[in-house]
């Protein structure tokens, strides 16, 4: 891939989903763009990025955009944040709220809400979430609606008995239960785009998603998410992302609260 091309790909990655790439971005960008290429019947990469850049196909630009995202994800990722999540966090808003309306952003293949999903079912006490599940990969959320999981996947992070207790086999791969599946709300929604949601969120999951955003394009993420939080709601980022201003550190790394605003005397 010429040089130029390679920059027109980066540009375009991120204006549209805001990643930068960096490192072996021209390695990086073959390996993931090949199969796509032999999807839409171009002899190479490289013309697969000449179409894009003379056809001006929305259709071709969100799938190589879509081609470009790291979807990295697991059953129940960083334990220590699912255990203060199942422990503090929901235990309290449903103390406070009732029903917890939970947002799981940029959840890929769908194993953040469905874990959110089970921990609540496994509770001590049940705890009635509300989960709406967004991704800017539509073939990622199709995945997810499925509920189909291949025998590596659940091997990562979920255990043998959620395993049993909320899964089906299904030939060579595990289906989640329906009463699950119809726990959560999946929506295509790109975080860079000026997103507005109907009510405010209890608590907002976006782990391990802007870290490698265009720094600008990831303040303004965050000031949408954190406008789209209730007052004195949680945000849980990854563990090296740090939260916006007016939250505080609440519980292991990436776990935050907004701060409640101070009322002034009479």
């Amino acid at each position: 891939m010429s040089p130029s091309d390679l920059e027109f790909l980066c540009a375009l990655v991120r204006a549209r989903s805001g990643l930068v790439l960096t490192g072996e971005r021209g390695f990086f960008a073959e390996t993931r763009l090949g199969p796509l290429a032999r999807r839409e019947g171009a002899a190479s990469v490289d013309e697969l990025v000449q179409r894009v850049k003379t056809a001006g196909d929305d259709r071709l630009m969100r799938a190589v955009v879509e081609a470009m995202l790291i979807q990295e994800t697991a059953f129940f990722r960083d334990r220590d944040v699912f255990a203060a999540i199942g422990s503090s966090v929901l235990p309290a808003l449903a103390a406070a709220h009732g029903t917890v309306r939970v947002w799981s952003a940029g959840c890929a293949f769908g194993q953040e809400p469905y874990s959110l999903a089970m921990m609540a079912a496994d509770g001590e006490a049940a705890i009635d979430l509300d989960i709406f599940a967004s991704d800017l990969s539509a073939a990622a959320l199709e995945k997810a609606e499925s509920g189909l999981y291949t025998h590596f996947e659940v091997q990562r992070g979920l255990p043998i008995r959620s395993l049993l207790r909320h899964f089906e086999p299904v030939d060579d791969a595990w289906r989640i239960s329906p009463r699950l599946r119809q726990k959560v709300r999946w929506r295509r929604l790109n975080l860079v785009d000026d997103f507005r949601v109907p009510q405010p969120f209890d608590l907002i999951l976006c782990r391990n998603v802007l870290a490698a955003f265009y720094p600008p394009t990831r303040d303004k993420v965050l000031e949408r998410l954190d406008a789209s939080l209730a007052a004195g709601g949680w945000l849980v980022l990854g563990s090296d992302e740090p939260a916006p201003p007016g939250y505080v550190a609440a519980g292991p790394a990436g776990v935050f609260r907004r701060k409640m605003a101070l009322v002034a005397a009479a």
